[in-house]
């Protein structure tokens, strides 16, 4: 197939776009810079702007584009860069595709657990109405902007993705070093579950996503059994033979993080019901497997 993937640089994007290629897939990166080849298409997601000529011949989009949400303190001109990046992206994204002759069969479009807030104990499926707060509210935008898409009849799957498990980058990608070293601890009080997912798995789920002609609407991206930032630290410690003696004060992280702390001490326990439901298989269900699976595997091919 032909597959335009957008975010093919960051984390998820790259790992997402060397897949398709090992299994021969024609992968087109959009890119922030006129085009250099066929493989590459301009688009502006601030001014909303797609070479919606360069989508034609997709038989898949996945948008993955955003703004990090933990790479800096929530000013208030980061928190409008954090929903702009989404918003605008998505909507440039769906209405060039709706825009399109043959449009693709299907768009991916990236979201997040944060959609549901913070569900402390209780657990979540996509079900489940959005949360209160920042993150729900940029959720539910984020996934809205997708409409033209959908009104279009496009197949449209919102990827609400957990915190993926990986040691190239994102949040676990500064856990490694500082549990390495043997600073690693619990944050606040350890209490807020942590829906994971392997970065091997969380790349089989795109795909699967891709290929599930079934699947629309919200699919939560996790792990089946969500865990405790406590049983997190845990595993870190187990798998890297660290210990683990450090905590972090849920004041400290405040003082240190401010709004963005949080979505670090919030609690998040969602349910991949739709995934499993579909007939997806988790390659590493359970936390010290998704954690090894980072040291030491490689994407699936």
């Amino acid at each position: 197939m032909r597959i335009a993937v957008t975010g093919s640089s960051g984390l998820i994007g790259t790992a997402l776009a060397r897949s398709l290629r090992a299994d021969g897939h024609e992968v087109v990166s959009l890119v922030r810079r006129a085009a250099r080849s066929a493989e590459e298409v301009t688009w502006d997601p601030e001014r909303q702007y797609v070479d919606a000529d360069g989508l034609a011949g997709c038989e898949a989009v996945v948008h993955l584009a955003g703004a990090g949400i933990g790479d800096r303190r929530w000013s208030a001109a980061y928190k409008k860069k954090i929903r702009d990046s989404r918003v605008l992206g998505t909507a440039a994204i769906a209405e060039a595709v709706a825009s399109l002759d043959v449009p693709p069969k299907v768009l991916v479009s990236g979201s997040a657990i944060g959609f549901y807030g913070d569900t402390g104990e209780r657990a979540v499926d996509e079900d489940a109405p959005p949360g209160v707060g920042f993150l729900p509210s940029v959720c539910v935008e984020w996934e809205e902007a997708a409409a033209p898409a959908q009104d279009a009849g496009v197949r449209t799957v919102f990827a609400r993705t957990g915190l993926v498990v990986a040691r190239e980058g994102g949040a676990w990608g500064r856990l490694f070093p500082l549990f390495r070293a043997g600073l690693g601890g619990r944050l606040g009080s350890g209490r807020q579950y942590w829906s994971f997912i392997a970065m091997h798995d969380q790349i089989a789920a795109l795909r699967h996503l891709i290929d599930t002609e079934s699947l629309s609407g919200p699919v939560n991206l996790t792990a089946p059994r969500p865990v405790t930032n406590r049983e997190v630290t845990e595993a870190m410690g187990r798998v890297l033979r660290r210990p683990t003696p450090f905590a972090v004060p849920a004041s400290a992280l405040r003082l240190a993080l401010g709004e963005l702390s949080v979505d670090v001490l919030g609690s998040q326990r969602a349910l991949p019901r739709r995934l499993e439901e579909s007939g997806f298989s988790f390659a590493f269900p359970e936390i010290d497997d998704a954690v090894r699976a980072a040291l030491h595997r490689p994407e699936p091919r």
